[in-house]
């Protein structure tokens, strides 16, 4: 089980079988790279990823679709290490994840009033064009 485990944590991988593999571009993961979410060895010219990679390139896609900023998740994923409570990093996590909630249900709302506002003025405007355009 353990020479298991330490093999696959030994797999690498380029940049081009990590964009295909979660269809992106090689340009977004060299991105994420700048961001500090990903650290490839280099040989030469040519990125080598290990599995932590993979794993931090799979966090920060399940994080972008969230809508957590690159910021948020590089802080969310760098407070995890293997065999350290996680406490810390899930409280965290609950903590980010409540502000988008939050964030989103008050942008839920806005649009609701504007959908609201247009769906009157609409009717102002056909009331007024059935009378024939007069105020």
């Amino acid at each position: 089980m353990e020479k298991e485990r330490a093999r696959a944590l030994d797999v690498e991988f380029s940049i081009s079988e990590l964009a295909h593999e979660f269809d992106v571009t090689p340009r977004a993961i060299r991105f994420y790279e700048d961001q500090r979410l990903l650290a490839p060895r280099r040989e030469g010219q040519r990125r080598i990823y290990t599995a932590r990679d993979r794993t931090r390139l799979k966090l920060t896609l399940r994080g972008k679709r969230l809508g957590l900023s690159l910021s948020e998740i590089r802080e969310l994923i760098d407070m995890y290490e293997p065999g350290r409570d996680a406490r810390p990093q899930l409280e965290r996590f609950l903590s980010v994840l409540e502000s988008h909630k939050a964030s989103l249900l008050q942008q839920r709302a806005d649009i609701e009033a504007q959908l609201g506002e247009l769906q009157a003025f609409e009717k102002r405007v056909r009331k007024q064009l059935r009378r024939g355009g007069q105020s």
